[in-house]
């Protein structure tokens, strides 16, 4: 294990919050959104994700390589997930409106969004505050080894 491994965690769970605040920036942007590129109304998206694991490479006292044990390096995106709930509201001005007023709109709960950016926003916060204490910690094992 690197001494470095906690930076490398700190920055895997940044780059995730800062992906997650990225997809919920875009889902409150299309909130009112009832026709995309693709057809239909925008659908809201979410960051799925995982523990990023590897087998650590380990040997014995005759330098025979070992069976690794898994190893966390942080977190790690496994996707974009695409909430396909339909909604519907009735809006017969509405140009994309069916024959019955029926409007389909976006799926995205705005209430939803705000906690959700809220929850990303503390715990880029957290990981930031992490990583500053791994480098204030790096930064005094070199002091120990200038005595």
């Amino acid at each position: 294990m690197s001494i470095f491994n906690g930076l490398a965690i700190n920055t895997s769970g940044l780059a995730l919050e800062r992906l997650k605040l990225d997809t919920i920036s875009t889902n409150i942007a299309n909130v009112n959104t009832t026709r995309t590129a693709e057809g239909g109304p925008y659908k809201r998206k979410s960051v799925e994700f995982s523990e990023n694991l590897k087998n650590a490479q380990e040997t014995d006292s005759t330098g025979t390589q070992l069976k690794g044990t898994p190893q966390s390096y942080g977190v790690k995106v496994t996707g974009i997930q695409t909430d396909n709930t339909e909604k519907t509201s009735y809006d017969p001005s509405n140009p994309d409106a069916d024959q019955n007023g029926y409007v389909q709109t976006s799926n995205v709960n705005m209430a939803d969004e705000m906690v959700d950016m809220i929850q990303a926003m503390r715990t880029y916060e957290a990981n930031t505050s992490a990583a500053e204490m791994n480098k204030t910690m790096l930064k005094k094992a070199l002091e120990i080894s200038k005595d």
